[in-house]
């Protein structure tokens, strides 16, 4: 039956077209408005994990430099805005079609006509979240110990730099790894490898937990242990951070906004991209529960007692293992890839802070860590690695889980699963069809986003540390960056005591300077 219009008269074809067009073009402005809202959503819980970070740095630390953490915490957030908003995202994209397969190259100081492109300010704001939360990640494993302009200057590498060019490869439209890659002049789909859609990494494990992973492994190596962290034969001694309850509280902040990060990273709303979101919520949770739960069950299998430190940590490794592969793998995948995940931690850990000692044979043996066992054997080239001082295992949790969560995404992705993140059938795991390509990509992808970073982040860190300006100076790490920059001590006291700690005396200035 014929519709009417208004008079009763019977709509004409043309009618009905018009009709039609603007029922559609209704519908794709309210799709339009919804996925702006939910970007913006998303990335405000992304933002909200910088309160998380502040609260788990600041309660494992010593609390003598909880202010000092506090600042640099804060400052690397206000860093990220400044950077992100005069190159980052420009090099970035931001979802434009722009620059070539390395970097993009417009919406610098977002100038030109790219704010009025639909949803390119959303997807701005989401993309300096996510190199804030890139930055921040680095500044537990050179705690206590690195002075303030250094951090600074790292903060301003890595978000103006090594991070959006990272995630240009993968996330941009013309990027080299992007997993959804197009030819800007006609928007048809670009194949870079065949047989593999790409780098799957759909939410960072990376493009930001790797590559702040990268970073922190190599500024806890050439930094050097902290002051009293080994004993004359390099025995590990433990240095207990000053508030547990603070770590618990922004570790599970953390887990909370984690849920932003990975299924923002649709990126869409519709029916089918929330259903895809569930999907990765469902995922995040079993990976964050699973590496938790299996971190500590070794610790103790180890012989150690129980302690929230370990399970804090095997949390958010399950979290970062997840990440990558959240919307391409199974719920019993994600499950399997979090448990896996905290035992990569664990080994991860204990490695890098093992005494290593050589054998009667001249090879090197690590006999112990925190507690009783054995490590490993390793040839000599090993002795470099030993004695990394990471006061929140960064390196561990974040660098080594990051990885393996690029490896899972190459064994446990399922074809159903690449078809819904990515709509396209090229790439699987592995164990989905002896995909070897597509763990070959990621196999690549891992090496040139860790060796991107080491490059910039190291080159800088070894630079500043040449000219002196890495470390404090042995007074200042001794009586705490708070009291060196006369902060005072950390808030834990004061509520605890009452009043400052005596300090018998004025601070020099001298120490003061030496910290920043």
């Amino acid at each position: 039956m014929s519709s009417t219009v208004g008079s009763g008269v019977p709509a004409g074809p043309s009618t009905g077209n018009s009709t039609a067009a603007a029922a559609t073009a209704d519908a794709t402005s309210l799709e339009l408005a919804l996925t702006n809202f939910w970007l913006l959503i998303c990335a405000a819980l992304v933002f909200f994990q910088q309160c998380g970070f502040a609260l788990l740095e600041a309660g494992s630390v010593r609390q003598k430099n909880v202010r000092n953490i506090l600042l640099k915490n804060t400052i690397d957030a206000s860093v990220a805005v400044a950077m992100w908003f005069a190159v980052g995202a420009a090099f970035e994209g931001s979802g434009v079609c722009s620059g070539n397969a390395f970097i993009g190259t417009t919406g610098f100081f977002l100038a030109g006509d790219v704010t009025s492109r639909p949803g390119y300010l959303s997807r701005w704001f989401f993309g300096w979240a996510f190199s804030a939360t890139a930055s921040t990640t680095v500044s537990g494993a050179v705690a206590e110990r690195l002075r303030f302009r250094s951090y600074v200057m790292y903060t301003l590498a890595i978000t103006g730099l090594v991070y959006p060019v990272a995630a240009h490869w993968v996330w941009s439209p013309v990027g080299w790894l992007s997993p959804t890659r197009v030819d800007c002049a006609t928007g048809e789909r670009v194949y870079t490898f065949s047989n593999a859609v790409g780098l799957i990494d759909f939410s960072g494990s990376g493009v930001v937990h790797l590559l702040g992973g990268t970073a922190a492994l190599l500024g806890a190596w050439l930094l050097g242990p902290r002051q009293g962290r080994y004993t004359a034969d390099g025995t590990l001694v433990e240095m207990v951070g000053c508030n547990p309850s603070h770590a618990a509280l922004g570790t599970f902040i953390l887990w909370f906004g984690w849920y932003g990060f990975n299924f923002g990273s649709t990126k869409c709303f519709n029916e089918a991209c929330m259903e895809l979101a569930s999907k990765i919520a469902v995922n995040t949770t079993l990976g964050g529960g699973a590496g938790g739960l299996i971190t500590l069950t070794l610790t103790i299998l180890m012989g150690s007692p129980g302690d929230i430190g370990p399970l804090l940590n095997g949390i958010l490794a399950g979290l970062v293992s997840v990440t990558g592969p959240c919307a391409v793998v199974t719920p019993w995948a994600a499950f399997l890839i979090g448990a896996i995940g905290g035992t990569v931690y664990t080994f991860c850990s204990k490695f890098f802070q093992t005494k290593a000692s050589r054998t009667a044979g001249g090879r090197l043996w690590l006999p112990r860590c925190t507690s009783e066992y054995c490590c490993a054997w390793l040839g000599p080239r090993s002795a470099s690695w030993a004695r990394i001082d990471d006061p929140l295992d960064v390196s561990s949790v974040h660098g080594c889980c990051g990885a393996w969560g690029l490896i899972a995404g190459g064994l446990f992705a399922t074809k159903t699963g690449v078809q819904e993140a990515y709509n396209s059938d090229a790439g699987y795991g592995l164990f989905y069809g002896g995909n070897v390509a597509q763990l070959g990509i990621q196999l690549l992808g891992l090496v040139c986003i860790a060796a991107w970073s080491a490059a910039i982040c190291g080159s800088l860190f070894f630079a500043l540390k040449k000219i002196g300006w890495l470390r404090a100076s042995k007074e200042v790490e001794q009586r705490g960056l708070d009291y060196a920059q006369s902060v005072g001590a950390g808030t834990a006291f004061w509520f605890l005591h009452g009043g400052r700690p005596e300090q018998n005396g004025s601070i020099d200035q001298s120490l003061s300077s030496s910290t920043l």
